[in-house]
């Protein structure tokens, strides 16, 4: 229902909820500053941004289809607890990965997943892989130095005390017992240096990264963790107030692991019964996510719940976007559907559309952006060369509220909707 009667969007509130990212929201100011620029010279439209007070939000001025929208976009930060999580340290993310690799693999979590898309289920693996890889080498190498240092320390001992008569069994007993000590003492700091060197260049094979997102994902195994819970509250009372505003539409966006938690945000809203039918439009939009990764783990109870609920819900809208060319997202997958949580009937939600990267960028793009995984799992925030029927600057700043945009839309006839979820309850 549009607020007021009117039939165009002319203020919106957007709040973006970002994946397991440690760097502040000015990262996507500029982000949507860029890239709205590109999309806006594609496109034929003008929109302008201005930084607001707090650092967390911005003011955006569009000219889109005939219509002046103005349009504030706050970003709903936990990069603070993303940050904390990251601080394990190298034993620390070493005994994480055992601990994280044990629940998804003895839960038959990861091997279910596997069934929807193989990305996601490589992006879980690699880290293990490529940080078993670290250790390996670290450990080969440094026995490989320690080794030649301790055989040569033995033998030029032993060679010289012959030569001045001193040779025998208890002289080479020593020697073998100082070689030893030699061997561990240049041993053990090497793996620690190699390991700290690996770990240094993770801003080029994200394997540390990587780990701590999946291993915070799995933490409770599948529950949210406290100060994510508590999070949630403060994010609904401040969309609970901008629902109070004189706007048209109160948008949430969730990127990858926000993805998840907008979708229980929104569920809270609803559940506290405080969002009013004649107020703004409240829309959800979920975009390259993960939600399978958490709702497929045993204590996902809550958010199988909230999936459920918005699934039927009447007061909300809910679009999808994935691509299969983003490795890193279950694309197409319906999180209601395939966490076994649909209603027999009834289901309206989410709308499952493909951003569709191989028909909306051109070839030239597509070059650049080959094998750069991290930065397709971003495209969704980015300007595209051939844009279709997602553009996220119409929807985040454009004249039309979500569900006028894609009303009428089917979900991608490649949708997959079949349960593979192992545990489906929704008790709490």
């Amino acid at each position: 229902m549009m607020h007021r009667g009117m039939t165009h969007v002319a203020r919106r509130r957007v709040f973006y909820i970002p994946g397991y990212d440690p760097h502040p929201p000015r990262r996507y100011r500029e982000l949507y500053r860029t890239e709205s620029r590109k999309q806006a010279v594609i496109s034929g439209y003008r929109i302008e941004q201005k930084s607001d007070r707090a650092d967390t939000s911005w003011m955006v001025r569009a000219e889109m289809e005939g219509h002046l929208v103005h349009s504030r976009i706050d970003v709903l930060v936990w990069h603070d607890l993303v940050q904390t999580s990251m601080k394990a340290g190298i034993l620390g993310t070493y005994l994480s990965l055992l601990r994280t690799a044990w629940i998804y693999l003895s839960t038959g979590t990861l091997r279910r997943l596997s069934w929807l898309a193989k990305g996601p289920v490589f992006a879980a693996l690699y880290p293990i892989l490529m940080l078993l890889g670290q250790l390996l080498i670290a450990i080969l190498g440094a026995a490989l130095i320690a080794g030649a240092a301790a055989w040569t320390v033995t033998a030029a001992g032993t060679f010289v005390t012959g030569l001045v008569g001193l040779g025998g069994d208890p002289s080479s007993l020593a020697w073998t017992i100082i070689g030893s000590a030699v061997f561990w003492v240049i041993f053990l700091p090497l793996v620690v240096a190699a390991l700290r060197w690996f770990k240094a260049q993770d801003h080029r094979t994200f394997a540390y990264y990587l780990m701590n997102d999946f291993a915070y994902t799995a933490r409770k195994r599948g529950a949210y963790p406290d100060e994510i819970e508590a999070r949630l509250i403060e994010w609904r009372h401040r969309i609970e107030a901008a629902l109070r505003e004189n706007v048209d539409e109160v948008l949430i966006v969730g990127h990858s692991s926000g993805a998840h938690m907008a979708v229980s945000l929104v569920a809270d809203i609803l559940r506290s019964n405080r969002f009013q039918d004649t107020g703004p439009a409240l829309s959800l939009l979920t975009l390259g996510q993960v939600i399978p990764m958490v709702s497929f783990l045993p204590e996902a109870r809550r958010l199988r719940r909230d999936l459920r609920m918005l699934a039927t819900a009447e007061r909300i809208v809910w679009l999808d976007v994935s691509a299969p060319g983003d490795g890193c997202s279950f694309a197409l997958a319906d999180p209601v559907s395939v966490s076994g949580v649909a209603p027999a009937r009834g289901q309206k939600w989410p709308i499952i559309i493909s951003a569709a990267f191989t028909k909306t960028l051109s070839e030239e793009t597509q070059q650049k952006l080959r094998r750069r995984w991290f930065r397709l799992h971003f495209q969704y925030l980015c300007a595209f060369d051939l844009p279709g029927d997602y553009d996220y600057f119409r929807i985040t700043a454009g004249p039309r509220t979500l569900g006028q945009r894609f009303e009428g839309r089917q979900s991608s006839n490649s949708r997959i909707d079949v349960p593979a979820s192992r545990f489906t309850s929704t008790i709490t």
